[in-house]
């Protein structure tokens, strides 16, 4: 699930990004249902979890954009605490559409969203780790900085 405050991050593109993230957030998924008592799976726990992950990853990325827009007056008001709210919702929107995927309340669906972008942040740091770009060290050797500038000196006088 993209629940993310700021998208400040380079994400992987494509395929390989979009299965890699569906696979975070199915583990996500599984481990959130275990901890929740009123979140449940019905069947074979594994295809309805990704069945799930993707849905909940379709929703994300089509209807949460639009919700957002829609209440943008809420949000601004809140700082930004309705988009709990929405990913409530979204979640919701998920358990209706995929059967064997259930949400007893409102209240599980939005405990359930904090847990997912919990564990989707603490799953995802492995790959951020080792996607992080390299900076260069700058080189003080030289009168000026990056953009061809002097450095200032104080003039007594």
């Amino acid at each position: 699930m993209k629940i993310t405050i700021s998208n400040h991050q380079r994400r992987q593109s494509g395929f390989p990004g979009f299965l890699a993230r569906t696979i975070v957030l199915t583990l996500a998924i599984i481990i959130a249902i275990r901890i929740l008592p009123g979140v449940r799976i019905e069947g074979s726990s594994i295809t309805v979890a990704v069945l799930t992950a993707l849905v909940i990853s379709l929703l994300d990325n089509f209807i949460r954009p639009i919700l957002i827009f829609i209440t943008l007056p809420f949000t601004v008001l809140t700082m930004g605490l309705f988009i709990f709210v929405i990913n409530a919702l979204i979640i919701q929107l998920a358990a209706a559409i995929v059967g064997p995927f259930q949400v007893d309340s409102f209240g599980y669906a939005l405990l359930f969203s904090l847990i997912i972008t919990l564990l989707n942040y603490l799953l995802e740091l492995p790959n951020k780790w080792l996607n992080k770009t390299q900076y260069k060290p700058r080189n003080h050797d030289s009168d000026t900085d990056d953009e061809g500038f002097t450095p200032y000196e104080e003039v007594d006088g």
